[in-house]
């Protein structure tokens, strides 16, 4: 038997790449955090596990592979993957280009089963789409679906589209994470308090903490941002039916 050869590595050809986006120590948040990967060239990511977390992994790029606990599970593009609390998975790129995942974490002491939610498929489903003026939702992970504080989706705005009514949460916090398009975004504790005003693009994250007013607005551009919520599990227009209507009262749920 051989010896085998050592190898140099460059960091700036790292084939996977983690950084954490914010986390309870910076958000004001009190149950989410999130990451984001990068992959390349097939490569295969560290063994992840995050104690007393679940997560939400959303696949924004290209293909990949999870493997949990032995079992492989293939993200196309959108498709969001459930992994409990204390779960061991690991990322294998599958495709040609580069990946891009986000990963959504919040705090749970429930173990519940892994769960995946294909794109192809909840874009045809009319019970996990929410109509709405000039913007559609997808409930890609929704109360049908076991978990202990997550719920999640996407939203797509056509252009001059805003929020409407405004509204707020008192038992959930949230991110915005914008992948298409750019507009712009309040949160705000009252009209008194409008003190956060910013425009958004492709890779911003926006934290909501409870109790704020998080409106969007497209402008030339068509906007599809992902929310993922923490907290008492369920949508905003399908607990408030006035929202669905289009109100222009305040709503507080």
């Amino acid at each position: 038997m051989g010896i085998k050869p050592g190898k140099k590595f460059y960091k700036e050809k790292s084939q996977c790449a983690i950084t954490e986006l914010f986390n309870k120590s910076d958000s004001n948040l009190e149950f989410l955090s999130a990451a984001q990967m990068d992959i390349w060239g097939g490569a295969v990511s560290p063994q992840l596990s995050f104690k007393y977390e679940e997560t939400l992994i959303y696949n924004l790029k290209d293909t990949c592979e999870v493997e949990v606990e032995g079992e492989n599970y293939r993200l196309e593009h959108y498709d969001v993957l459930y992994i409990p609390i204390n779960t061991a998975f690991t990322v294998h790129h599958a495709g040609e280009d580069a990946g891009l995942l986000y990963m959504y974490r919040a705090v749970g002491d429930q173990s519940y089963p892994v769960h995946h939610s294909k794109w192809k498929k909840i874009k045809k489903n009319k019970d996990r789409i929410r109509y709405l003026n000039k913007k559609e939702v997808y409930l890609m992970f929704d109360v049908a679906e076991q978990a202990n504080k997550l719920i999640a989706g996407y939203t797509f705005y056509e252009t001059y589209t805003r929020a409407w009514p405004p509204h707020n949460h008192t038992d959930q916090e949230e991110v915005y994470a914008f992948i298409e398009g750019k507009g712009a975004m309040e949160v705000y504790e009252d009209d008194e308090h409008k003190t956060f005003v910013t425009s958004v693009e492709v890779g911003d994250q926006v934290t909501i903490p409870m109790l704020n007013y998080h409106p969007v607005f497209s402008h030339d551009d068509p906007v599809t941002f992902i929310w993922c919520i923490a907290g008492e599990r369920y949508w905003v227009g399908d607990k408030n039916k006035d929202f669905m209507k289009g109100k222009s009262e305040e709503i507080t749920t």
